[in-house]
């Protein structure tokens, strides 16, 4: 497989090709994550993580509706005219909107802290805004440049991001300065560099179609033109950004910043997967099942994107389920065995998670925004519930357990509806599960009976990783059809 996608590398109009470009920034900047978080663990507490994760809750919810969506429909106009006036609409919005939100923290900063148990956030708030343009500003650039199929300047952007963002983490930590507000500090540095390296390629490349083509008059007309993204996506995504964020707003409320900062962190683990190849495959994905709508080939597309997302994602969640205490404390040290066993909890969830969401953008695809929004509903419901009962019974597992268990559920539901705007049949994708749980079953068995032997956990990890090692081999050399996959798109 690795061969396949060296050659469609080199052709340069492969699915393949363009996923490579992005997952080779990913790749090196999760690999900086990866070989910096033993260090950060050891040189920052559970409470300074909950502390960046609160601020990061607070600044993600309202970064989604930074451009009120509009960035989304940059992809889907024929013509690049009317793309770069959705851009230029986009920046405006974003920038309006940082404003706003100025003097709504200057009166309301005081009720939201004491409403989070969060005093600590105090001497960071005001930082909001400064990340919510960042955010808008970084978003409108990545739909511009995935547009342009510049996906190369995105890997550029991420490796700058990375590479600041760690450095000043692991510079300041070693100096002293271990505290929350060190981390939430190092991440603005990142962003602040990563939008301007790629705003920077961008204006080079395409500064003269902004420059001729940006009018107040059509960025009016797309305005109304893609009206469904504000009234009804936003709404949506919104929805589904406090949904995701409910978690730390309420394990922070009902229990203390060192339960969010374990929680935070093994969110964190779980998620490197989708961040080193989900998003990538994402952010391609999009563009390519748009073009695939329209020649009538969606269903193969999805279909395929399903078998590789099994395959990469189903055996090392299974074996983070059976290990996760284990992994946490060997990797991370022993003060974070609690999120070691929050991972173990959420595992299962991360896997359908990890599938359905790098194809929940084929709701633009399909225009199926109204189902996005119920689903975003009942997602934010059921995690109100789940946490909340928790909480009420001062139990931090128990949230953790009942979060996970109506994530599996509501995620189920998710993947099982994109399937079928696809016209995926049910069957295939329960055949595609059943097939790749068959090739990992003897690993699992082997990890099983070492737990059940009691075998030092850092045997367990090592042996872990060897067996995962080895099915990936296979999975390169075997899997024939994950190799036409990449060759085909």
């Amino acid at each position: 497989m690795i061969g396949h996608f060296l050659k469609n590398l080199l052709r340069g109009s492969s699915f393949a090709s363009d996923v490579l470009m992005i997952v080779g920034g990913t790749a090196i900047s999760q690999i900086l994550i990866v070989l910096s978080s033993p260090v950060l663990t050891r040189l920052y507490g559970p409470e300074a993580f909950g502390i960046v994760a609160l601020f990061s809750a607070i600044t993600s919810i309202i970064s989604v509706v930074a451009c009120m969506r509009y960035e989304q429909a940059i992809l889907l106009p024929e013509r690049d005219e009317d793309a770069v006036n959705i851009f230029g609409l986009c920046l405006l919005i974003s920038a309006s909107m940082s404003f706003l939100l100025i003097p709504i923290l200057c009166v309301g900063q005081q009720s939201l802290l004491r409403l989070l148990n969060a005093q600590e956030l105090v001497h960071y708030i005001w930082l909001v805004p400064l990340v919510v343009f960042l955010s808008g500003t970084f978003s409108a650039l990545n739909y511009w440049n995935s547009r342009t199929r510049h996906f190369g300047r995105l890997s550029v952007a991420r490796i700058n991001a990375s590479i600041s963002t760690i450095g000043t983490q692991v510079g300041l930590g070693l100096a002293g300065y271990n505290t929350g507000g060190t981390l939430i500090g190092a991440g603005i540095i990142g962003s602040l560099i990563s939008t301007i390296t790629l705003g920077g390629q961008v204006l080079r490349d395409d500064g003269i179609i902004f420059k001729e083509k940006i009018r107040p008059e059509l960025m009016k007309d797309e305005l109304s033109r893609y009206r469904k993204f504000p009234l009804i996506d936003s709404w949506s995504e919104l929805l589904n950004s406090i949904s995701w964020q409910i978690p730390i707003f309420l394990l922070s409320a009902f229990f203390s910043p060192s339960i969010v900062g374990f929680y935070a962190f093994g969110i964190r683990v779980l998620q490197l997967p989708m961040s080193f190849v989900g998003s990538a495959i994402s952010q391609v994905f999009f563009q390519r099942a748009a073009e695939a709508k329209v020649a009538g080939n969606l269903s193969p597309l999805v279909e395929d994107i399903f078998r590789v997302f099994v395959a990469l994602g189903l055996f090392p969640l299974l074996l983070l389920t059976l290990i996760g205490k284990e992994f946490f404390i060997v990797i991370f040290g022993a003060s974070w065995a609690e999120s070691g066993v929050y991972a173990q909890i959420l595992s299962i969830w991360t896997f359908v998670w990890f599938i359905s969401s790098p194809m929940s953008t084929i709701y633009y695809v399909v225009e199926k925004q109204e189902f996005a929004l119920k689903f975003n509903f009942v997602n934010f419901i059921t995690r109100i519930l789940a946490i909340g009962i928790g909480g009420l019974l001062g139990d931090p597992r128990i949230s953790i357990f009942l979060f996970a268990i109506s994530g599996v559920f509501v995620y189920s539901w998710l993947l099982t509806a994109i399937l079928r705007f696809a016209e995926v049949a049910d069957s295939k994708a329960i055949s595609i599960i059943f097939a790749n749980l068959k090739i990992i079953f003897p690993a699992i068995l082997i990890i099983i009976a070492l737990k059940v032997l009691s075998i030092d956990p850092a045997i367990q990890v090592v042996v872990s990783f060897i067996l995962a090692l080895i099915y990936y081999v296979h999975l390169i050399k075997k899997d024939s059809k994950i190799s036409k996959y990449f060759m085909k798109y």
